[in-house]
C-alpha cells in the first residue's frame, strides 16, 4: 500500500507540486509524521495535513523541516512562497464562489412583502377566465381574486409596521444622544468601559483552550492549548547563524512567545513585549528546539523575539 494518500484533484498544480516535494523530503529523511512532528515541534495532526495538499505548511515549518532532513532552505522557501500566492488564488476563487451562491439563493427566495406576487396572482387569475365561461365559475374566481388582495393589503400592512418599528428605534438612539450629551459625557464613559467585543470572545475561549490574555502569561503554550492547529500563526521570524527565530502568535488566547529551531546546547532565547519578558535555553545536548513561556499582547505586532547563541552570536526579529 502507498504511504502517501492521492492529492486532491482540484489542488492547484503549483500547491501540489510543493507538497510532493515535501513528501520527497520527508521519504528521503526516513522519517515517520511521528517523528517528523517529534523533531520539528509542529504536531503530527499538521504534518498530515501539510503533507496531504489539506494546509499549507507556515514557513517555520518549511524551515524545521529543511533542517532536519540537511535541505538548503533557500530552494525551499522559493518553493513556498510560489505555493502560498497559488493558495491565496485559490481562497479569493472559494470565496468569490461562495458569494456568487449566496447572492443567487437570495435573489431566488420570495420577498417578504405579499404586495407583487399578490398582484401577479390576481393578474394570472384574471387572464385565467376567457370571455363566454359558465357563470357558476365566476364565485369561484372572486374568491381568489379576494384572497389576493388581502394578501396585498397583508404585506402593505406589514411594510407599515415595519417602518413604524424603524422610526420608533430612531427616536429612542436620539433620546439617548441627548441624555448623554447632557450628563458630561457619562454614557461616553460607561461606553468605553463595556468590555469589547474581542474581550467577550476572549471570555469564551473555545474548548482545549485554558487561558486567555493575562492568564496566559509566563505558562507554556502547548500545556495552555494555545499552540493548537489554527490557533497559532508565526508572526515573526529571522535567522541568526544556524537557528531560526520566531515569535509564535495566538490572536485566540492573546499571547506570544518565543521559539528558536535549528539551534544548539546553551543557545537562549527571549520575548518581550513593553515591559513582560520571558525566556527559555537549550540545557541538553541534542536539542534543538527551545521555547519560552507566554507573554500577553492584544496583538501580534507588540512581542519582538531575540536569541543569543552560546557562540557569542546575538539576534532579533525584525
Amino acid at each position: 500500500m502507498a504511504r502517501w494518500k492521492a492529492l486532491p484533484d482540484d489542488l492547484d498544480p503549483q500547491i501540489g507540486e510543493f507538497t510532493g516535494q515535501l513528501r520527497r523530503l520527508v521519504d528521503q529523511g526516513g522519517l515517520s509524521v511521528a517523528a517528523l512532528a517529534d523533531r520539528t515541534g509542529y504536531s503530527k495532526t499538521s504534518w498530515e495535513r501539510y503533507l496531504n495538499g489539506r494546509l499549507l505548511a507556515p514557513r517555520g515549518a518549511i524551515a524545521a523541516l529543511a533542517e532536519v532532513t540537511g535541505t538548503s532552505p533557500v530552494h525551499l522557501a522559493t518553493m513556498w512562497e510560489l505555493a502560498e500566492r497559488a493558495w491565496i488564488r485559490a481562497e479569493t476563487r472559494q470565496d468569490r464562489t461562495m458569494e456568487q451562491i449566496r447572492i443567487a439563493q437570495a435573489r431566488a427566495e420570495p420577498g417578504d412583502f405579499g404586495g407583487a406576487r399578490a398582484e401577479a396572482e390576481a393578474a394570472g387569475v384574471t387572464r385565467s377566465v376567457p370571455a363566454g365561461t359558465a357563470t357558476d365559475a365566476a364565485p369561484e374566481v372572486d374568491a381568489r381574486r379576494s384572497s389576493a388582495i388581502a394578501e396585498s393589503h397583508e404585506g402593505k400592512r406589514r411594510l407599515l409596521l415595519f417602518v413604524a418599528g424603524a422610526a420608533a428605534v430612531l427616536v429612542v438612539i436620539g433620546t439617548v444622544f441627548l441624555l448623554t450629551g447632557r450628563n458630561g459625557g457619562a454614557g461616553a464613559a460607561r461606553a468605553a468601559n463595556a468590555p469589547s467585543p474581542s474581550a467577550t470572545r476572549a471570555a469564551d475561549p473555545p474548548p482545549g483552550v485554558k487561558c486567555v490574555g493575562a492568564g496566559c502569561a509566563g505558562k507554556d503554550a502547548e500545556a495552555m492549548g494555545c499552540s493548537g492547529d489554527g490557533l497559532v500563526t508565526t508572526a515573526r521570524t529571522a535567522t541568526v547563524g544556524a537557528a531560526t527565530l520566531e515569535v509564535r502568535y495566538s490572536r485566540t488566547c492573546g499571547a506570544a512567545w518565543g521559539r528558536i529551531t535549528g539551534a544548539a546546547q546553551g543557545d537562549q532565547v527571549r520575548i518581550t513585549a513593553g515591559r513582560a519578558a520571558q525566556r527559555g535555553a537549550i540545557t541538553v545536548a541534542g536539542d534543538t528546539i527551545a521555547y519560552t513561556p507566554m507573554v500577553a499582547v492584544t496583538g501580534a505586532g507588540e512581542a519582538e523575539a531575540c536569541v543569543t547563541l552560546a557562540a557569542g552570536r546575538t539576534g532579533c526579529t525584525e
